[in-house]
């Protein structure tokens, strides 16, 4: 687990858009890893993305509807960047409207 400190409860301190924020930014990462073909680095952000949504899904301040979201979001995420058949859309918009909203907070 890469992530430690958010572990110790500095990622329930994090408004919901900031976590998505930071996840985000681990989805780029693992997607510009994957277009450039360096698997080493892909499976790296990817794995502390997958990390992060995990986190999220188990902080409790987001259970009901946005629990589902969170959920559903990572299966979106995962077979956008796994499955080379998948016809998923490009998630770098959704990310970048909780990275604008997190900075206003």
């Amino acid at each position: 687990m890469g992530h430690v400190g958010l572990q110790s409860g500095r990622w329930e301190k994090m408004t919901l858009a900031e976590q998505l924020a930071n996840v985000g930014s681990e989805y780029g990462r693992a997607k510009k890893w994957k277009e450039k073909g360096n698997e080493k680095m892909f499976w790296g952000a990817m794995d502390r993305m997958l990390e992060l949504i995990d986190l999220s899904i188990n902080d409790k301040r987001w259970r009901g509807c946005r629990l589902k979201e969170l959920v559903r979001l990572r299966e979106l995420v995962c077979d956008e960047l796994l499955d080379e058949s998948s016809a998923m859309t490009d998630f770098s918009d959704y990310f970048m409207r909780y990275n604008l909203l997190a900075r206003k907070v």
